[in-house]
């Protein structure tokens, strides 16, 4: 692992504070709070700064749940981020996701709904130039008004991001299943 989980003894307010953006005060400790985040916190102000962030993204997003968890897994799958997949893939499950719809992230152009379908390329478009076409920004529209298209660009811009910085920093997957996932 290029960078190690916080240390135990090394939690202290700072961290708490960090964490307090996405976790509930009991899980804000190395045993609970998950390998991402116990190895981000190694930078508690760059740490909290991100979350919250990610947490507009998670909870205050204008995208429906489903369909942001289908944007965070073809992004998981573009970067080969097994840490992102396997939280969204089962988040994308709660969220309503099919095992087709989940696995269609991985291939382009399978996804059964053409909307999900129009989703998918943008993120790979999104991925290939840092933007979108006119034609795409407008075929999304038909569906999402402008807020849900930043959402949307944003979602594929932090979740790149957090890709990048798991695959680096060797971040480990998560062993329990069932756990809150971030």
């Amino acid at each position: 692992m290029a960078l190690p989980p916080l240390p135990e003894d090394r939690w202290d307010d700072e961290v708490d504070a960090a964490l307090s953006r996405m976790l509930p005060k009991e899980r804000r400790n190395p045993a609970q709070a998950g390998n991402a985040l116990s190895v981000l916190v190694n930078h508690p102000r760059l740490t909290r700064a991100f979350l919250g962030f990610n947490t507009h993204l998670l909870f205050g997003s204008t995208l429906e749940p489903r369909l942001r968890e289908l944007v965070v897994l073809r992004v998981a799958h573009r970067r080969d981020c097994a840490y992102e997949w396997q939280h969204h893939a089962e988040m994308g499950r709660d969220a309503g996701l099919s095992e087709a719809e989940i696995d269609a992230a991985r291939r382009v152009g399978s996804a059964p709904d053409e909307f999900d379908r129009l989703v998918l390329a943008a993120v790979d478009e999104l991925d290939e130039k840092s933007g979108l076409t006119d034609e795409t920004w407008d075929a999304l529209g038909a569906r999402l008004d402008d807020r849900q298209r930043m959402d949307l660009v944003f979602t594929v811009g932090c979740y790149t991001t957090l890709a990048m910085a798991f695959n680096t920093f060797g971040v480990a997957l998560d062993e329990t299943a069932g756990r809150p996932r971030h």
